[in-house]
């Protein structure tokens, strides 16, 4: 009887809901139940009925009104295209490491680590005691608060050799995230039109500030142990280049750290040439068998400008940067700091230093190594064994990934669509290559959530290129 009695009540509806405007207001449940003899409950029952199909919308505490029905039609963006002109330069797609994705697939390609992994207990810390601060409402200074100047500055002079001189507050700027650093270093140090170097595969959020900034990007060969210096020489000298980009430190993708012989090497290179090195140490918080060595501890005479993120290590909510450069570099860096942001949120400044100058952090630090390496280790094993054709040419002494070389026959697009489709989400390789990859890679994220699911992932990987060699 009350399926009878809403389907009753649906129909009559129906009819009233023709003949109403758009956004009527439907009568209340209590007239509905008097004007069909119905119960509550069978009249909300009639209302759920018509909201499912489109046919009504409920407002909390208003009532229940006629929903404005649609005609689907195209839309005609093409003035856009008079009115916007050719791009100078075309802008890459966002990576695959910024997709956000389901709880229940095996996350293997997203660019941070998890949030178990992070500070969780000193960040909200940090953030209640700031909240109580004046930073909380007032304007920071455009180059930062002067006590985080002073920690970049610190933390790089530790590294110092003797004879070489530390880097002063003075020496700093605060910046929000490492992206916005790469943007105003290209800017200010290069300019658009003029060459780059940029170590081939390399991390692609440098690809993209390139684009970004205009710069003409010159790939240099690189590897498991980083450039070869003959070759980065015979670029400076061929395209007249006065800065190189590069990641000496656990390397995103490929997890390389460079030699010191080799660092000696490419700073000889940079002073010989007239030219800068931007030293990106991204992954500074995350050694796992070995410290970083940052190559501007190296170097007093100003040729390495320093870029160091605190967004992954301490929370991605806290997107805060330091770039320590010397002399008119800093200068120009600053004022392009300035004309992009003005300024870095004094919170989130203040909420950094919090966290980074707590006794606790250090003993974080030493219990995210160890568990950084447990997964490490984990996926590499789970690869082995069930994904032997997924070559990894070196176990990476820190960072967040692994670099895969796959068969050269890999179909890279269907690899990573038929993983998905399977529940396993993983990052191509051909996203890191600021020129055509040099190969099918994979690059696969050891920090990510569910770790108890990597041997499953691994699984997958290796039942989707075994069906692509059969």
């Amino acid at each position: 009887m009350s399926n009878d009695s809403s389907s009753r009540i649906v129909a009559g509806l129906r009819e009233w809901i023709a003949a109403a405007p758009p956004g009527a207001k439907l009568p209340s449940t209590r007239a509905l139940v008097a004007q069909y003899g119905a119960s509550p409950v069978t009249v909300q029952k009639a209302l759920r009925t018509l909201t499912s199909q489109g046919m009504v919308e409920s407002r909390p505490g208003v009532g229940t009104f006629v929903r404005a029905i649609r005609v689907a039609r195209p839309n005609d963006y093409g003035w856009q295209t008079a009115a916007l002109g050719s791009p100078q330069n075309r802008i890459p797609q966002l990576s695959t490491a910024l997709r956000t994705v389901p709880n229940d697939v095996v996350a293997l390609h997203s660019g941070y680590p998890d949030r178990e992994l992070l500070p969780e207990r000193l960040v909200r810390a940090a953030f209640t005691r700031a909240a109580r601060r004046d930073a909380a409402v007032s304007r920071s200074p455009a180059a930062g608060l002067p006590e985080l100047q002073a920690w970049f500055a610190t933390e790089l002079g530790k590294a110092a050799p003797v004879g070489v001189a530390p880097p002063a507050l003075s020496d700093a700027v605060i910046l929000p995230g490492s992206q916005s650093g790469l943007n105003t270093a290209f800017r200010a140090l290069v300019g658009a039109g003029r060459p780059l170097l940029m170590e081939s595969p390399t991390y692609w959020g440098a690809i993209l500030a390139a684009a970004q900034s205009g710069v003409q990007v010159v790939p240099v060969p690189s590897g498991i142990r980083g450039p070869d210096p003959d070759d980065l020489a015979r670029a400076f000298e061929h395209t007249g280049a006065r800065a190189l980009y590069a990641q000496p430190n656990f390397a995103n993708p490929t997890g390389a750290q460079w030699s010191p012989v080799l660092a000696d090497q490419v700073l000889d290179t940079v002073r010989q040439y007239g030219a800068f090195l931007i030293e990106d140490d991204w992954a500074h918080d995350f050694g796992i068998t070995i410290d970083p060595a940052p190559i501007a501890a190296r170097d007093d005479s100003g040729h390495v400008v320093y870029l160091r993120s605190l967004t992954k290590s301490v929370s991605p909510a806290v997107r805060i940067a330091g770039i320590i450069a010397r002399g008119p570099a800093r200068e120009r860096i600053l004022a392009d700091a300035q004309a992009e942001s003005m300024y870095v949120s004094g919170m989130l400044q203040a909420v950094a230093l919090d966290v980074v100058t707590q006794p606790a952090w250090h003993t974080h630090l030493r219990s995210f190594r160890h568990q950084l390496a447990a997964r490490r280790d984990l996926l590499i094993g789970a690869l082995r064994d069930h994904a032997p054709t997924a070559h990894l040419e070196a176990v990476p002494q820190g960072g967040l990934n692994l670099w895969v070389r796959l068969p050269d026959t890999t179909d890279l697009v269907r690899l990573v669509r038929d993983c998905e489709t399977a529940g396993v989400i993983i990052a191509p390789g051909n996203e890191w290559f600021p020129a055509e990859p040099t190969g099918p890679y994979l690059r696969l994220n050891y920090s990510g959530p569910n770790p108890g699911a990597f041997t499953d992932g691994a699984r997958i990987i290796g039942q989707v290129l075994a069906q692509q060699q059969a």
